[in-house]
């Protein structure tokens, strides 16, 4: 089972291979996503054991201290971030009385936020989208009950609020399906 997840967002594609390179090679790590994304950056995640993930951010961030932007290490990640980050969550038939959706500057404060938003309400966590076609930034969606999506969104708007990133934050009490299509 995978414990934890990190996120290193790079400044440069060249440096971002190296960071990957470093990170694969430190320790028994996954590479969830390593990639470029808008605006000339580059993000590499990987999951697997709290202290793999560890010893991997720590060799990334030691290969090239100066291209990091942004970085974020969860352990104990909650299960759901994974199929949402891997857009592949299908959403039941059933209408839900809400959807929640948070936008931020940074590709890794969505993770965290999204993390923290699965961890303190009961809602569906069915997509974490991070900087292709988004100038860089990052958004998450949610679904549940008004209420939960109230306190996921609220939630999660305030991890990303505190590093000052924070885009949006909205929820859509009653959300017409038409919302969903893209997403089912």
């Amino acid at each position: 089972m995978l414990e934890a997840i990190g996120m290193i967002e790079l400044s440069s594609v060249g440096i971002g291979f190296a960071v990957q390179d470093a990170m694969l090679k430190a320790a028994a790590v996954r590479l969830v996503l390593g990639r470029t994304i808008c605006s000339g950056k580059y993000i590499n995640v990987v999951s697997g054991a709290v202290a793999d993930v560890q010893a991997s951010m720590n060799a990334g961030l030691a290969a090239t201290p100066d291209g990091v932007i942004d970085q974020m290490l969860i352990p104990n990640v909650h299960p759901t971030v994974f199929p949402a980050l891997g857009q592949s969550v299908q959403l039941p038939d059933e209408k839900f009385g809400a959807i929640g959706v948070v936008e931020s500057y940074s590709a890794s404060s969505i993770l965290e936020a999204a993390d923290a938003a699965a961890k303190a309400a009961a809602i569906t966590l069915y997509r974490i989208h991070v900087a292709m076609a988004l100038g860089g930034k990052g958004f998450m969606l949610m679904a549940g009950t008004v209420a939960d999506c109230r306190t996921g969104v609220d939630t999660a708007a305030e991890v990303i609020r505190a590093k000052g990133l924070l885009v949006s934050a909205v929820v859509i009490p009653g959300p017409s399906r038409e919302l969903f299509q893209e997403y089912i």
